[in-house]
């Protein structure tokens, strides 16, 4: 018999919701839905999976709205997922084995974000924590809601990562729906800034929200106002935030103010995500052996947040480097690293005319 209770606030996502509780129906989980006010079939929808399905009048509270859920629960352990959020894999063996290694703790699970960007799509891999035991634990926070210890008193736990993999598909939107969430999203968290003006979370949260919907000035404004502050760089929020922090910079070619996030180098040498974006920076400021060496030190960190930063797209702009310097072969060498990357294929097919009209 389980000992997990999955928990779900949905509103208006009829068809996400049917994807998200379709797959959670092979694992033994009992599912509590609760709906914060839907006008189309979500509730429908729920009922076809689950019958603990139940209403929660929204009150601008996201962490509400998850707490309740987590009353409706039968099971010890929680785990949160939205519902443009779909189960790949569960190793539930493996999982349990965890849970009865860390009865007291908050587990991270695997989250592969899509993104539409342009004509094309990215993938982004991050942990975060879903899973945790819900004596000890709740949520806090109007929005980016977080696991907060139940016991004030409690203020360190272990944080393991258990072998759950989810696919976000909430980041593929168009301008119209990515600008609806966002209005929605600011809305609350600037009410949450205006209580906690300090809050750098809260400061990264309003900064992504407009680099989410492409206004890179405010998302610069917001960014600039958290790292006034003392931030520490192992915290992963921290380090989204500085390379968040520089591309915004990069899309506005505010290329010379960019160089001065190289003053965190030899404190985010492990993050292949910063090196990358660092070879870019150099890269614009015709700084190419500096953004080489960026590049090359990204394919050398085993984990990126953005997939292909610390490979085969690394290895794609070092070949854009070599190939506008004139040095062919070394362009095509690291083009041929790339594997099927679009980019790079072309970037060979480029190569190979201008060496054979020369």
């Amino acid at each position: 018999m389980s000992i997990i209770s999955v928990c779900i606030i949905t509103k208006n996502e009829s068809s996400n919701l049917n994807i998200c509780l379709s797959r959670l129906m092979k694992y033994d989980f009992e599912i509590i839905v609760v709906d914060t006010g839907s006008s189309d079939d979500s509730i429908e929808t729920a009922k076809k999976f689950t019958d603990k399905v139940y209403s929660f009048n929204w009150i601008n509270d996201f962490a509400a709205a998850r707490n309740y859920a987590i009353e409706q629960a039968t099971n010890e352990y929680i785990l949160s997922i939205d519902t443009d959020e779909f189960i790949d894999e569960i190793n539930e063996d493996e999982l349990y084995c965890l849970i009865n290694d860390h009865p007291n703790d908050v587990a991270q699970v695997h989250i592969k974000n899509l993104y539409q960007s342009d004509d094309s799509e990215m993938v982004s891999n991050e942990l975060i924590t879903r899973l945790f035991p819900k004596s000890s634990f709740h949520y806090k926070g109007t929005i980016h809601e977080q696991i907060t210890p139940r016991n004030n008193d409690r203020l360190s736990y272990n944080i393991y990562s258990a072998p759950v993999y989810i696919t976000h598909a909430g980041y593929k939107l168009d301008n119209i729906g990515r600008n609806k969430k966002a209005e929605r999203n600011l809305n609350l968290l600037l009410q949450e800034h205006e209580s906690n003006p300090d809050d750098t979370y809260i400061l990264y949260q309003i900064g992504k929200t407009y680099f989410f919907c492409r206004d890179y000035s405010n998302a610069i404004a917001y960014f600039e106002k958290a790292i006034e502050y003392p931030l520490d760089t192992k915290l992963i929020y921290v380090r989204q935030l500085i390379v968040s922090y520089a591309y915004s910079m990069i899309y506005l070619k505010q290329y010379s103010k960019a160089v001065a996030l190289e003053v965190l180098y030899d404190d985010l040498t492990y993050c292949s995500d910063y090196l990358f974006v660092m070879g870019l920076i150099y890269m614009n400021n015709a700084r190419f052996d500096d953004a080489v060496n960026a590049f090359l030190n990204a394919t050398a960190i085993k984990d990126s947040i953005v997939e292909g930063v610390n490979s085969y797209i690394a290895f794609y702009n070092i070949g854009v480097i070599y190939e506008c310097l004139g040095r062919t072969e070394l362009a095509v060498s690291y083009y041929e690293k790339c594997g099927n990357y679009k980019p790079a294929k072309a970037g060979l097919v480029r190569c190979i005319n201008s060496s054979s009209t020369k």
